[in-house]
């Protein structure tokens, strides 16, 4: 008798016990040379001020300002890197879309969302790039969609309990060794603040029971937006890594991640986008990307004026 019985994945069971699950050199030596190639261009672009989509230092949360601070503190992000207007070669923009749309991330997304969760189920949502800023800079911690004013109550109300279906995955990828800087504490992603973490302060350096997740070049860390985390830059070590989400129309189709992605302006420009290097790779990736988008579009069109997640 063949049993018939399916289990969860190891990835999605490490996402429901500890809020996070981290994949070991994800890409080939080639994928990551031209990723590094293309990243670097463009974060020298964001730096000059030759890119107007930034997340500059001293704001954590959007809007950012277009143009990097005058004190000469830098940026710590860069947003879009799969808008049509990218100042960047073709070669270095294909990169970046190769990357977002393939098998390897949405095999894992996949994995992560409902199960059974299908290509024409996925939604494109959001990819920018976290780098190295010129002063030293740390977000406070927070949770991505849950306010730190939020009471007990409202965040046991909105929080997702474990073995529920989670209808959006993040990721960041790094292209360098030793990135240290996302910092969370496992298992609260389904768990009100306890009174510590309640009464600590936001950018308390030691919070109980925190770790800190450690990739080197070609990992990437999955995780669940609304864990307790938060992000440490060091303006002498290097960063670049990249930060991407991936949705489930079930989520689009009920508004629950159109504050959270919206918010950053990727409607604006969305239906822009040549996907057409996917055709190189064959037909599918192609048609799944182009699917992602038009979900996209669609919650945009059904959910305006959607506002801000957090302010600061």
């Amino acid at each position: 008798m063949t049993d018939s019985t399916t289990y969860p994945s190891p990835h999605l069971l490490s996402l429901q016990k500890n809020g996070f699950v981290v994949i070991r050199s994800l890409l080939t030596p080639s994928e990551l040379s031209s990723l590094k190639s293309a990243a670097s261009r463009l974060t020298d672009l964001a730096r000059s001020g030759s890119w107007p989509f930034i997340r500059t230092v001293g704001k954590q949360f959007p809007p950012w300002p277009s143009s990097p601070p005058a004190d000469g503190s830098g940026i710590w992000g860069v947003q879009h890197l799969l808008h049509p207007d990218l100042p960047l070669s073709k070669e270095d923009k294909d990169a970046f879309l190769k990357l977002y749309f393939s098998p390897s991330i949405l095999n894992i997304a996949k994995q992560l969302l409902p199960e059974g969760t299908r290509d024409e189920d996925l939604v494109m949502e959001l990819f920018n790039m976290l780098v190295r800023p010129d002063k030293d800079f740390a977000l406070s911690w927070h949770r991505d969609d849950i306010p730190a004013t939020a009471t007990a109550q409202e965040e046991k109300e909105r929080l997702v309990p474990a073995t529920e279906p989670r209808y959006h995955t993040q990721w960041n990828l790094s292209l360098v060794d030793g990135d240290t800087s996302l910092i969370l504490v496992p298992k609260s992603h389904t768990r009100r603040r306890t009174d510590a973490e309640r009464e600590a302060d936001l950018f308390e350096p030691n919070m109980p029971g925190q770790l800190v997740v450690e990739l080197n070049a070609g990992d990437v860390a999955f995780y669940d937006n609304n864990i307790l985390h938060r992000g440490v830059y060091s303006s002498k070590k290097e960063r670049t890594t990249l930060h991407g989400s991936v949705g489930h129309v079930a989520g689009a189709s009920s508004g629950k991640r159109a504050r959270n992605v919206l918010q950053h302006g990727v409607g604006e420009w969305v239906e822009r986008c040549d996907f057409s290097a996917l055709g190189e790779s064959g037909v599918k990736e192609r048609e799944v990307a182009e699917g992602m988008r038009e979900r996209l579009v669609k919650m945009g069109r059904e959910n305006k004026d959607v506002g801000f997640s957090l302010d600061g």
